[in-house]
């Protein structure tokens, strides 16, 4: 399955605006069960998110998180992803350049365009 950078933006955004009784079970208009728990369990690994793992009993393999909270970076990510505006032109020059970009790229250019937005 690939990465969708949008359900991860929604999914943070999503989680900051919910507390910890209101995460069990999180719909996104759009994504099935399946590709929004393991897009939980991308946001968990890297670092964006607080859970609960359960690991398989067979290995320890992370096969499900039950989302606690955002972390500093996930917030820090959020705060660069945040604007609509901001958010697409970041995508569209991202796309042009490179396709699927890594994490931290992506970060990089959304704080770009977000200093051009506000005219720093």
């Amino acid at each position: 399955m690939k990465r969708d950078m949008d359900l991860v933006r929604s999914l943070l955004l999503y989680l900051e605006e919910k507390a910890d009784d209101q995460m069990a079970d999180i719909v996104i208009e759009g994504y099935d069960e399946f590709t929004i728990g393991y897009h939980l369990i991308l946001l968990y690994e890297a670092g964006l998110l607080e859970g609960e793992p359960s690991v398989s009993s067979t290995s320890k393999r992370v096969i499900r998180v039950h989302p606690m909270r955002l972390t500093w970076q996930g917030h820090d990510f959020l705060a660069a992803a945040r604007n609509d505006t901001i958010w697409q032109k970041t995508k569209a020059k991202a796309a042009s350049e490179a396709g699927d970009v890594p994490f931290a790229l992506l970060k990089d250019l959304l704080i770009q365009t977000a200093r051009a937005y506000v005219g720093l």
